[in-house]
Formats: C-alpha cells, sequence, structure tokens
C-alpha cells in the first residue's frame, strides 16, 4: 500500500506493508537513521520521532497510521537547534545511540515548560534510556538549552522581532 506523509518538511510517498513498523519504513525508504532499532517493545525511546507533534515510538506504530501526517526526526532540527548546541556544548552523551530520542523529548518539553525542574526533567525522560549512564550531563544540557532559548527570545523582544 501506499502511503504519503511529511518528513522534516518534505513529502514523501511511500511503499509499506499494513503490519510494518513506522521505524523500519523511516530507516529503510527515507534512510532516516537516527530513529534507531533497540528494544522493539517502546520503552528505551531510542526510535523516537515527533508525529503531529507528539513523541511517538516508532518501533511501536504501524507506518500505514502515518498516512497524512508531520514527521519530525532529529535530522529535521538541522544540526543548529539549540538542545542539539546544548547536548554538544555539555558532552551529554558518550556512545550517542540514545542522543536523537533525547533531543527529540527534551526539544517537546521545552515547547511545553520553557524552565522544567530537574525533576520534571527526569519524568520527561522517563521513556529514554541512556546504557552509558550520561543523566547527569543530560539534565545540565536540558537546563543549557532552555537558557539558550530563553537568551534568544530576549534578543528578538529587544529588536523587535517577536
Amino acid at each position: 500500500m501506499r502511503i504519503r506523509f511529511k518528513v522534516n518538511g518534505v513529502a514523501a510517498a511511500v511503499d509499506v506493508q499494513p503490519d510494518e513498523m513506522l521505524l523500519e519504513v523511516l530507516r529503510r525508504e527515507l534512510g532516516l537513521t537516527s530513529v534507531r532499532a533497540t528494544c522493539g517493545i517502546g520503552v528505551c525511546g531510542a526510535c523516537t520521532a515527533i508525529i503531529n507533534g507528539k513523541l511517538i515510538s516508532t518501533c511501536l506504530f504501524l507506518a500505514p497510521l502515518a498516512e497524512g501526517c508531520e514527521i519530525i526526526t532529529v535530522e529535521g532540527l538541522g544540526g543548529d537547534h539549540p538542545v542539539q548546541r546544548a547536548f554538544a556544548e555539555m558532552q551529554a552523551f558518550q556512545c550517542g545511540y540514545c542522543t536523537p530520542g533525547m533531543i527529540l523529548t527534551v526539544k517537546q518539553l521545552l515547547e511545553e515548560n520553557s524552565h522544567p525542574s530537574d525533576t520534571e526533567i527526569r519524568v520527561a525522560l522517563g521513556g529514554n534510556l541512556c546504557r552509558c549512564g550520561c543523566y547527569v550531563k543530560i539534565i545540565a544540557a536540558v537546563h543549557r538549552a532552555a537558557e539558550q532559548i530563553h537568551t534568544t527570545k530576549e534578543k528578538m523582544h529587544e529588536t523587535g522581532y517577536l
């Protein structure tokens, strides 16, 4: 069956099987390697994408259900998103396998809560596992990203761009 959707702002049309997971389609058909196969049961966060504004484990999301959806993967952030910069600046990763899912989760968190507490960060990241145990640096990166976003918004207000 053929489905159409937008991924990272670009229209896509792909052939999928009725029982195929979106994770497989994003990787195989579109080459989006930031969505990663790990647990296959939606508990690790490595396959996270944002679908129609919600964080989704793509290993559990049937590809046909993506028809007409807007999908964002970490590739769609362009490499210069404040959360990506903060993760790099704070060295909030070791192997990096969990990082794309963490970044999308943090992006979503900061859109909903611009200054989360450590507890709120931990709760938001509860569905993302880091095997290297970089949680202290990840929390520091979330705070750094929140500062960067706040500073950018202040500058935009001062210059009249917002």
